[in-house]
């Protein structure tokens, strides 16, 4: 799957939406309580907030449960039209369509309409002008004394719901008119800033290739030289024969990739370029931080694990290679890797034996720009960037990630899944 296939996936960050709900939730709580408490106007006090404690419920789901950084199409439908139930309730218990309140019962659907899928909008707006003519017909009386007084012509009461319905559907147009075109204009740029980015590196690595030719020709032939010596002084040598003859090619063949970088810069990485099992996968993600490594690199996998194989992806691999990484990076001696899988589920935990998170991130990771407080080792802090990108990589190609600190190593643990279904559909 491409990178910029996933990335067209909707969603939007999980902070953020969290941190709109509390300010809806706590005004809610004061307009309820004050027109309650100081403004003694009578109605069902006591389910009012019953309701909107079930809206902080749902909060606290998202922060302690929901483990995801960012809001998938799906959940996001699911969260949003909670909140349109929970305020049409609320509003049903304080008058209905008369209650000045009802106007916020756009706000769900209009946040959506920038963020999520077409069909995901459709249907939060379908719901809201269901739940608009419901409360038109259907609803408590609004608080006392304040309905003695209230009379309008039905000329006016049903007026209401039609200006709310078409400022709804006015609303959610324009958004994701606009929206589509800002995500448009958004990848363009993006796309554009690759190319460019691109050739600068080409145009980069072209020159240095060069350079490098030129400046170690000198240094490689005089190596030559000194080794066709050796070897015709020593030619009778056979203590000395193989390793001179070896260090010949290995010239020759440092001259031949000079040669073919100054030459042509764009070269393809064949770093897994064919489908393959996720246990080789794995296999070859390791093998490549044991050239560069003097940890202990240890993988278990279950003998029967999935032989499936799945497609070269550019994200899953440099996922992997992340937390791997990261696990080889802040590691005392030994990296613990294992393999499970069956026919529904694959899960992959990678554990080292360091010392694990810091408490006071352990909670945001996958949030950009993070830092410990009071880190054990300068020299090994970064801003977590590395988390965060290779955790959205991931999450983009539907797996799910839980971190925590190991309780048998006390070190770091990243526990990676997917559905089988979506692994071998990527």
């Amino acid at each position: 799957m491409k990178f910029f296939e996933t990335s067209k996936q909707y969603s939007f960050k999980k902070s953020t939406y969290i941190t709109l709900r509390w300010i809806g939730i706590v005004g809610q709580l004061i307009a309820v309580n004050f027109v309650y408490l100081v403004l003694n106007f009578k109605f069902d006090f006591i389910l009012s907030n019953l309701i909107i404690t079930l809206g902080i419920i749902s909060n606290f789901y998202l922060i302690y449960i929901y483990k995801k950084t960012q809001l998938s199409d799906k959940s996001a439908f699911v969260f949003l039209f909670i909140d349109i139930i929970q305020l049409s309730v609320l509003i049903y218990l304080t008058g209905g369509i008369v209650n000045p309140f009802i106007i916020f019962l756009l706000i769900p659907s209009v946040f959506s309409s920038s963020n999520l899928s077409f069909k995901t909008n459709t249907l939060l707006v379908s719901f809201t002008v269901v739940s608009i003519l419901f409360l038109t017909f259907y609803s408590k009386d609004l608080p006392a004394p304040l309905s003695d007084h209230f009379h309008v012509s039905p000329y006016y009461y049903f007026s209401i719901p039609v200006a709310l319905v078409i400022a709804l559907v006015f609303l959610n147009y324009f958004a994701m008119t606009f929206g589509s075109q800002s995500r448009l204009r958004k990848d363009a740029l993006s796309k554009m800033e690759e190319v460019m980015a691109k050739e600068h590196e080409l145009l980069s690595l072209g020159g240095q290739a060069a350079a490098a030719a030129h400046s170690l020709g000198t240094p490689l032939s005089t190596i030559k030289i000194i080794t066709q010596d050796l070897m015709k002084q020593l030619e009778n040598n056979k203590e000395f024969d193989k390793d001179l003859k070896l260090l010949n090619s290995q010239v020759e063949r440092c001259n031949e990739i000079l040669k073919r970088l100054s030459l042509n810069p764009v070269e393809e990485d064949d770093f897994i370029d064919k489908d393959i099992t996720l246990r080789e996968y794995l296999s070859e993600i390791i093998v490549s931080f044991k050239e560069i490594s003097n940890k202990n690199f240890i993988f278990n996998f279950d003998q029967d694990s999935n032989p499936k194989k799945i497609s070269k992806s550019i994200e899953i691999v440099y996922g992997l290679r992340n937390f791997i990484g990261n696990a080889n990076k802040f590691s005392k001696e030994k990296i613990f890797i294992n393999l499970k899988s069956d026919s529904e589920m694959t899960e992959i935990t990678i554990e080292d034996d360091g010392d694990g998170y810091p408490r006071d991130i352990l909670p945001k990771i996958g949030e950009p720009y993070l830092k410990a407080s009071n880190p054990y080792d300068k020299s090994k802090t970064g801003l977590g960037l590395g988390l965060f990108i290779g955790k959205t990589l991931l999450e983009k190609n539907f797996a799910s990630l839980n971190f925590r600190n190991s309780k048998t190593r006390n070190g770091a643990e990243v526990i990676i899944n997917w559905q089988n279904t979506d692994l071998f559909n990527i």
